[in-house]
């Protein structure tokens, strides 16, 4: 990786006067409770079957993650969606839990929902980003076949319209600019939500970055640094978190060491299978 600096960002230390190093944070995380998993018979009705929007449940969820993220140890700077419906309307509450403004962090705590909440829409930048798609097939996006004019998503304006007024960072554009092709094989998309992972980390080197995506995106970030584990369940709003250094050398290059995987909080659940080792 080498491109040139960026501003903003991560936990700085100087490393003398030739070279900074940041601390890098890029947590990876499911979206909420998605309704037709609730609701069975939602799918009966459904203009867009493919694109549940979320239970009541589930964005509650998202914001209570939110919550805690504002108190996960560094801050987020950038926040970037997959603009299905289910993805944004978690990324809508994170966010404002995120950018609420209060004077007592105990009053955010006690609010049950997002209702009524004051933002700063300036604390957190968002994008929306192609590349962190469901795995593209039909068992994935559980249809029987793909929209017949081809439509997945509405127009950008509308998906942007769904996330809080300020916080689209209209200056960069999707590392993907399109879909995966369709009838994606799992082994694909694993390989892909890998690329984007570490292509959205290098993208913004200097920021720390919440992903919000699908639980597929999220196993990977954990089987690509676990050997011999296989992710067997994602909760919803379960999230990983990983670290790494990134260095400004006095070229202005940057450069960055490899991810870490950190370890998972208890109350995001994510349940793992530790495979026999072979002979």
């Amino acid at each position: 990786m080498a491109e040139s600096l960026q501003t903003g960002g991560g936990q700085a230390s100087g490393v003398g006067k030739e070279r900074q190093e940041w601390t890098q944070n890029v947590v990876i995380m499911r979206h909420g409770d998605r309704i037709d998993a609730a609701e069975p018979l939602w799918l009966s009705h459904a203009d867009r079957p493919w694109d549940p929007p979320l239970t009541d449940t589930g964005k509650i969820r998202a914001w209570t993650t939110g919550k805690r993220l504002r108190n996960v140890g560094f801050p987020v700077h950038r926040i970037i969606v997959f603009p299905f419906l289910r993805c944004l309307q978690t990324a809508a509450e994170v966010i404002t839990a995120l950018c609420c403004v209060v004077d007592d962090e105990t009053h955010l705590l006690s609010m049950e929902t997002s209702a009524g909440a004051v933002i700063d829409p300036t604390r957190v930048k968002v994008n929306i980003e192609y590349g962190l798609c469901e795995v593209f097939s039909m068992p994935a996006m559980r249809l029987s076949a793909p929209p017949k004019d081809g439509m997945w998503l509405p127009d950008v304006s509308e998906l942007e319209a769904l996330l809080p007024a300020g916080t689209i960072d209209h200056s960069v554009e999707p590392f993907k600019q399109q879909l995966p092709l369709w009838e994606e094989s799992l082994a694909v998309a694993r390989e892909r939500y890998h690329t984007i992972i570490e292509a959205l980390a290098d993208k913004f080197p200097h920021e720390n970055l919440l992903l919000v995506t699908h639980a597929e995106a999220v196993g990977v970030s954990i089987t690509s640094h676990l050997k011999d584990v296989i992710v067997y369940e994602v909760e919803y709003c379960a999230y990983t978190h990983l670290q790494r250094q990134v260095y400004n050398e006095h070229s202005k290059a940057v450069t960055a060491g490899g991810f870490k995987l950190l370890e998972q909080p208890s109350w995001s659940p994510i349940l793992l299978m530790k495979l026999p080792c072979s002979s």
